[in-house]
Formats: structure tokens, sequence, C-alpha cells
């Protein structure tokens, strides 16, 4: 999973209610944890890093022998990113962009006070289709 950090709290509390919120569900049905005790985290400073991670979570399921192509997993981006198609989980893109503002829809931007910590000088904040 690729995700941005939330807009209130931490990275560590989204992934927290996540992961509570999906155990709860799985509770009654699985004899076993569903997930596992630590999240392995990575903060991609440019677009070659996006790029990399972004293949590697695409062709895991390949790799894993689930599917004979990315396109055939079904929770996954990559036909979203080759075609436009929407997914099961959506995501954000030149494609859900454009739809949103076909519809009308144009969201609110909050301007934040400047961070503690600022990214390094340099950093990619970039889409990765921009």
């Amino acid at each position: 999973m690729l995700v941005n950090e939330p807009e209130r709290g931490t990275l560590a509390q989204g992934l927290q209610s996540l992961k509570q919120s999906g155990a709860r569900r799985l509770a009654l049905r699985a004899p076993d944890p569903f997930w596992q005790a630590r999240y392995y985290d990575f903060n991609l400073w440019s677009e070659n890093k996006f790029v990399e991670k972004l293949r590697y979570i695409h062709r895991n399921p390949v790799a894993r022998g689930f599917v004979a192509s990315p396109e055939d997993w079904a929770w996954s981006s990559f036909r979203h990113y080759l075609s436009g198609e929407p997914g099961l989980v959506e995501i954000e893109s030149q494609w859900t962009t454009r739809n949103r503002e076909r519809a009308e829809i144009f969201p609110t931007v909050r301007v934040r006070p400047p961070a503690k910590n600022p990214r390094p000088s340099g950093a990619w904040t970039g889409h990765p289709r921009e």
C-alpha cells in the first residue's frame, strides 16, 4: 500500500485505525491474526523512488503466484495507471481529477502552517504523472 500522510493525526495513527477496523471485521472468522505486528515504511523523496516502489507493489501479486499479470489483481492500481479504469480502491490520478472536474466537484484547499520539520531542500513533492 502506498499512502500519503493523513490530513489529521499521524501516519501511525492512520494505519492503527485501518488495522483495527480490519481486525474487528475478521476477528470472528479468522483464528490467526490478519496483520503483521509492524509495518515497513519508506519516505519517497523522488519520482524515481515512487516509480520503483509502485512497480514493486504492482508486480508483487505476480511474483507471489497469485495472478499471471499485474492487471489481473483486482486490488491493484495497475489497470488504473495503465488506462484510467476505476478499480476497487480509488487512487488520485489525472483521470480521477478530470472526472471530478466534469462532475463539478472541486476539492477545497486548506493552507497548513509551515511544518516543524520541513522536507530536505530539493525534495520531490509532485505526482508521477505531472
